[in-house]
């Protein structure tokens, strides 16, 4: 995820209740029944929201952070200072996305737990664990290659190998599946799942009407913005469409619903957020049009995007979101696509 952070001046109409987030192995109550978590991850972007509500026999954990040593310590401390006696009656992950799954298989196995989530979701966290085809570093490679990435950087991302496996658990093998729609019982209230698209391939996001509380995943953050990437097993799709139709159904929620983002703080004002985000996207696409005044590759325009240095984890990003602008206007007529004889991709605008 590559974390752009937005102007402070665009924050009017957003107020943030909680002004400090729990030390992780702590928890902080956010609503009757609910309280969060925040655990570490070894990235510029250092940390993830993670959510508990209170069952009449135990707890539901909505994601579960990295599998990696630290996280679980934090569980653990959890586990012993909250969950006593109870335990954890059903691990309910928003997206495969390795900070939100990755515990997901030990939790779900201590706990004797079913893992419920989106059927894609599931099935995609499978099929990144086991390198199916499409989703490797290789695939990934490959693409960047073809949209202009430099041997170098192409070589460094092939190199990353299975990077998911190396921080996710062996997936569960089973699950219950939910859809948009559905209304689950959770913590002695209703929610609803609103599906979600563009950042994950079907993505949960979970709205409480009695509590006024939406749990929105990665899809609606605070300061931030969501990364929407084009990925190899779908070279040509329009992650950036199915986004921004995908935030403009918060707007149809009540004005101070608390929102639980899983990165930042929580916070009210999810119809200014939305506008805020429509708007981000509308400047960066401006720019990128203005950019293919000649022809340019997305790698070409990582500089125009992405004003800073990229390591190589940021650059995987980077390129996917890059791809994905451009995808965004070449399949609305604003730009046309041309493989130039070195294999490349190359989009240009259109004349007016």
């Amino acid at each position: 995820m590559q974390t752009v952070v937005l102007p402070p001046s665009l924050d009017a109409g957003m107020s943030f209740p909680f002004a400090e987030p729990p030390t992780p192995g702590s928890v902080f109550q956010v609503a009757t029944g609910v309280y969060w978590l925040r655990m570490p991850l070894p990235f510029a972007l250092n940390h993830i929201n993670l959510w508990l509500v209170r069952e009449e026999k135990g707890w539901t954990a909505v994601d579960c952070g990295i599998a990696l040593p630290d996280t679980r310590a934090h569980w653990d401390t959890i586990f012993t200072s909250l969950l006593g006696s109870t335990a954890l009656t059903r691990v309910l992950v928003t997206h495969f996305h390795p900070d939100h799954f990755g515990n997901a298989g030990w939790l779900t196995q201590r706990f004797a737990a079913p893992l419920w989530m989106t059927e894609t979701e599931f099935l995609t966290a499978h099929a990144q664990y086991q390198t199916l085809p499409g989703f490797g570093s290789d695939a990934t490679a490959e693409l960047f290659s073809e949209h202009g990435l430099d041997a170098q950087r192409v070589r460094d991302i092939a190199g990353r190998g299975n990077s998911y496996r190396k921080i996710v658990a062996e997936p569960p093998s089973r699950f219950v599946r939910m859809l948009d729609g559905d209304q689950i019982h959770m913590g002695g209230n209703t929610w609803r799942v609103i599906v979600g698209y563009g950042h994950a391939p079907e993505h949960a996001a979970l709205y409480c009407e009695a509590l006024g509380v939406l749990i929105s995943g990665d899809m609606l953050l605070p300061k931030i913005s969501t990364n929407i990437s084009v990925w190899p097993n779908k070279p040509e799709s329009d992650p950036l469409d199915l986004f921004l139709r995908s935030i403009d159904r918060f707007t149809e929620l009540p004005i101070d619903t608390l929102v639980l983002p899983s990165h930042g703080l929580p916070f009210r004002g999810a119809h200014k957020r939305v506008k805020m985000l429509h708007e981000h996207h509308t400047d960066r696409l401006a720019e990128v049009i203005e950019a293919c005044s000649r022809p340019q590759s997305a790698a070409d325009l990582l500089s125009v995007l992405f004003r800073r240095t990229l390591d190589t984890h940021q650059t995987f990003f980077a390129m996917g979101e890059s791809i994905a602008h451009l995808n965004y206007l070449w399949l609305k007529g604003q730009l046309s696509r041309t493989r130039s004889s070195d294999g490349v991709y190359r989009f240009l605008r259109q004349a007016a």
